[in-house]
C-alpha cells in the first residue's frame, strides 16, 4: 500500500495563495514565490492552464479582496499545507495509535464530516399554526410531515363547534 501523500499537481494551495496575494499587490513578487515554491516559470504556464488552479486562486483573491487578509485565511491556508504532515504522521509506523486516532478525529472534524443528530424530538423543531376565523365553519387542514417521506401528508378534518 502506498503511504505517501497524495499530490495529482505539482502545485499546493498555498503556492496558489502566494499567487493570489501577489496579483492583489500584498504579496512577494513572482520571482520570490517561484524559488520559495521552486517551481519555474513554465511551470507557471502550465499552472494557468490548469482549471483547478485558476479556480483556487480565483477564490483566494475573492476573499482577499472582499475580507482582507484575515486570521482565519491565514490559518486556513497553514492548514491545508499540515494536512500533509498529518496524513505522513497517520501512516508513519513509529506514531503511537493515540496520536493517529487523534488525528484522524481532528482531520474529520475540520473536514465537516462528523455525524450531525438529526433526531426531531431532540432538537425542538417542528411548527403548529393555529388560525381562528370568528366561529365560522371552515373545514381544519392538518399538515404533518412524516420523517420518512420529503412529501408532507395531508389529513382534512372536519371542525366540531
Amino acid at each position: 500500500m502506498d503511504t505517501l501523500p497524495l499530490h495529482h499537481t505539482k502545485w499546493s494551495d498555498r503556492l496558489a495563495f502566494d499567487i493570489a496575494l501577489m496579483l492583489e499587490g500584498s504579496g512577494e513578487p513572482l520571482e520570490e514565490v517561484q524559488t520559495r515554491h521552486n517551481v519555474t516559470a513554465d511551470d507557471i504556464i502550465d499552472f494557468n492552464k490548469d482549471k483547478v488552479f485558476l479556480k483556487k486562486v480565483e477564490s483566494y483573491r475573492n476573499e482577499i479582496k472582499e475580507k482582507g487578509m484575515t486570521f482565519k485565511l491565514k490559518a486556513r491556508a497553514q492548514a491545508e499545507e499540515l494536512l500533509t504532515t498529518s496524513w505522513t504522521l497517520i501512516h508513519s509506523p513509529e506514531t503511537s495509535s493515540a496520536v493517529k486516532a487523534d488525528l484522524i478525529k481532528s482531520t474529520v472534524k475540520w473536514g465537516g464530516l462528523e455525524a450531525k443528530n438529526t433526531n426531531m424530538e431532540e432538537s425542538g423543531g417542528g411548527v403548529k399554526i393555529t388560525i381562528n376565523l370568528g366561529g365560522q365553519e371552515h373545514p381544519t387542514k392538518v399538515i404533518n410531515a412524516d420523517e420518512s417521506s420529503d412529501e408532507p401528508e395531508l389529513i382534512e378534518a372536519e371542525r366540531a363547534l
